[in-house]
């Protein structure tokens, strides 16, 4: 069957930019509800579907990503008094359960997901214990919902004992001692805004367990502010100090102040800046012996750890970031990423352990509280990702993962300096028969340096089938580089079922992402965003150069911000890529601060209300860029219906651009065609185990056939 693009019409609609014209002929696609756009969507759904669903190999990836799948994921442990809490989501579970263990190690589920609505279309967002283990704060959402709900139950029974309280958006949670009250961030009621504000001006507010959020709350924090300031708190051990940081809009630095509780009290403590008006990023923590821990990029583009002495804070009133005494340096060469405590009575000094990036490679180092000196290195399991680290007393639990083996949990002890493990995936039984989740039999991962145009070195993470034979083969290039976020090498039963089929999955670590520090973003964000693109063009160029694809093989993926920068690879250089992933991406940028949270971006992009930043933004606007008769790529757009930060208008304009550019009847192997999936019930980020698969099959076997990889057949 030949495959056909549904007809859109086309508008004559221009808008004058500081002289400037620039149409946009598919702006009535940003009504979702309209009769012509919901008849328009669902032939869009019946072409994909058409395209998709008997592609060769789906029944073997399916099969394959759910063995993969199967085993499950136990978190790192949280102690609360005499009780520790954890994540787990065992075989055949859709979501992860929160469970809880006691003092006499009677282990039970305390929120599961499932339970609260087997649709599956409600997510476990956030959890906080409160300080003794008795009462937890969680939030969750349904159907993609960012609004997030609050509620709190007692630990002991699992009944509620408040909430829901609406507005919170994954807030954090700041208990104070016994469980009766805590800070947190919730946005101001809609009747207080102007229209079309609702999601934004968010306070941080002091509530008390069982009383009315919306009359007996105290505001604590970020009256008049921003209108896109965001804010965490943190109540130190001592529950004497409060800190607060803000950020506005989705910039990386922001302000740090901080409130001693004992001088004024929970209901109206009195803030000192502790840094403001400085181009940084930091956190604060509260340590013993009064000392604030401080991990920072200033003057460190890796981050480093510094401390101040909160009564030299307090009598200086506002000391200069000038002031702080590193504890840990900067290291040229890795990003400083997390660090925790152990100080327990156990130890003949109070330790802190660092985890490190070098190159998205985890490291974990040791050292002397008091003086930061390094006293050691704690082992990981191989070349892979550190994601938490939790110390209590003497010990210390962390996350380690990889692209070829999934997430287990492992215990160092300070004593003696050992490493055991503590929890591995629920459902694999080592040595069992049958396959392993995965191995690093399937593939390995290796890390290559090449060159972009303006000659900075770019770095590309290749994982590549186990075998012995060098060839060109079907290859997929992910890339994200955005915000001052970084790839991280994890296992995604995806990734390796694409590479146990014989393909190459590679990563480019382009600039505008955070994998070599601050300064590696800021080189990649705002005027310098056609540098991440540039240096996604030279990754493509070298696989291709190097033997390990070639154009007629690469597909680019990305979503959300990446999908922003495949998308603009694509029209910029078609010829050099075979197919597109393009998940809930940015794509119209003159018009994408009016939807979503893109209010929230101008820091990372620049906004059209200016004229040179207008300037900027056209320069790669995917959607200004589409080329009617242009060869393109083939494409495959997916977005979900309840994605609150990025709107699915981005991909639903984009679709029809690209359709009409390449005519109603796609070349018969492809070449051209647009396809666009639209998910129902789920939003941004967190999805239904099955939900992830179903999105993972249009991908992989999309890719498979546009790159001529031939998925086994199922058996």
């Amino acid at each position: 069957m030949r495959l056909r693009h549904p007809a859109a019409r086309r508008q004559d609609l221009v808008d004058n930019f500081f002289g400037r014209q620039v149409a946009d002929p598919y702006r009535w696609l940003e009504e979702p509800d309209s009769t012509e756009t919901r008849s328009w969507l669902a032939a869009q759904h019946t072409l994909s579907r058409d395209a998709l669903d008997d592609l060769p190999g789906r029944q073997w990836l399916r099969a394959r990503i759910n063995e993969l799948l199967a085993p499950g994921v136990t978190g790192p442990p949280v102690w609360r008094g005499t009780q520790r809490f954890f994540m787990q989501r065992l075989p055949g579970q859709e979501h992860a359960a929160l469970h809880v263990v006691d003092m006499e190690g009677a282990e039970r589920v305390l929120l599961d997901p499932a339970a609260l609505d087997p649709t599956g279309r409600t997510t476990l967002d956030i959890w906080y214990p409160d300080r003794e283990g008795r009462r937890l704060a969680y939030q969750i959402s349904t159907a993609g919902d960012d609004a997030s709900l609050l509620y709190v139950l007692d630990v002991a029974s699992g009944e509620l004992v408040d909430g829901p309280i609406t507005r919170c958006r994954r807030s954090p949670i700041a208990w104070l001692p016994g469980g009766e009250a805590f800070f947190y961030v919730r946005r101001l009621s809609a009747r207080e805004l102007p229209l079309g504000e609702e999601r934004y001006h968010r306070r941080v507010w002091l509530h008390r367990v069982g009383t009315d959020p919306d009359t007996d709350d105290r505001l604590v924090f970020g009256h008049g502010g921003p209108r896109t300031a965001s804010y965490t708190v943190g109540v130190s051990g001592d529950a004497r100090w409060l800190t607060v940081t803000s950020t506005v809009g989705a910039v990386c630095r922001n302000d740090v102040w901080i409130a001693d509780l004992a001088a004024h009290g929970h209901e109206a403590p009195v803030f000192l800046p502790v840094q403001t008006g400085v181009d940084a990023r930091t956190s604060a923590v509260v340590g013993g012996h009064g000392r604030l821990y401080l991990h920072t990029d200033h003057d460190a583009p890796r981050r480093r750890l510094a401390v101040v002495d909160l009564e030299d804070l307090k009598a200086a009133g506002s000391p200069s970031p000038s002031t702080w005494k590193d504890l840990v340096p900067e290291d040229p060469q890795a990003r400083l990423d997390h660090f925790t405590v152990l100080d327990g009575p156990e130890l003949d000094r109070a330790l802190l352990l660092a985890v490190w990036s070098r190159h998205t490679i985890s490291e974990i180092t040791v050292h002397d509280l008091e003086t930061g000196a390094r006293l050691g290195d704690i082992a990981t399991p191989g070349r892979g990702w550190v994601g938490e680290i939790r110390g209590r007393k003497h010990e210390a639990w962390f996350t380690y993962t990889d692209p070829f083996t999934p997430i287990s949990v492992f215990r160092w002890d300070a004593r003696d300096r050992t490493t055991s493990l503590w929890a591995s995936p629920p459902g694999h039984v080592p040595g069992a028969d049958g396959p392993a989740p995965a191995s690093h039999t399937t593939g390995t991962m290796r890390q290559i340096t090449c060159t972009s145009p303006d000659g900075t070195p770019v770095r590309v993470t290749g994982l590549v089938p186990r075998d012995t034979t060098h060839r060109p083969r079907p290859a997929i290039l992910y890339v994200y580089g955005g915000f001052g976020l970084s790839f991280k090498p994890l296992y995604k039963p995806d990734v390796v079922a694409w590479v146990e089929a014989g393909g190459v999955y590679a990563v480019a670590h382009v600039r505008g992402g955070g994998e070599e520090g601050a300064d590696w973003h800021s080189a990649g964000a705002r005027a310098n965003k056609q540098k991440s693109i540039d240096d996604l063009h030279a990754a493509a160029e070298f696989l291709c150069r190097a033997g390990w694809t070639t154009p007629s093989q690469l597909v680019l993926s990305g979503e959300s911000n990446g999908g922003l920068l495949v998308a603009a690879a694509m029209t910029q250089r078609p010829a050099l890529y075979r197919a597109v992933l393009c998940a809930a991406p940015v794509l119209d940028m003159v018009r994408y601060q009016h939807s979503g949270l893109g209010a929230s971006w101008t820091g990372e992009y620049g906004s059209a209300a200016v004229r040179e930043e207008l300037d900027w933004l056209l320069g790669y606007s995917p959607y200004h860029h589409v080329t009617e008769g242009a060869d393109y790529p083939a494409v495959l757009l997916t977005a979900s219906e309840g994605d609150g930060v990025v709107d699915p208008l981005h991909a639903r304009k984009m679709c029809a651009a690209l359709q009409h550019a390449a005519g109603p009847t796609p070349a018969e192997d492809g070449r051209g065609l647009t396809l666009l999936g639209v998910e129902s019930g789920v939003g941004h980020g967190a999805r239904a185990t099955s939900r992830t698969l179903d999105l993972s099959l249009d991908q992989l076997s999309f890719a498979a056939w546009q790159s001529g990889l031939p998925l086994p057949n199922a058996s």
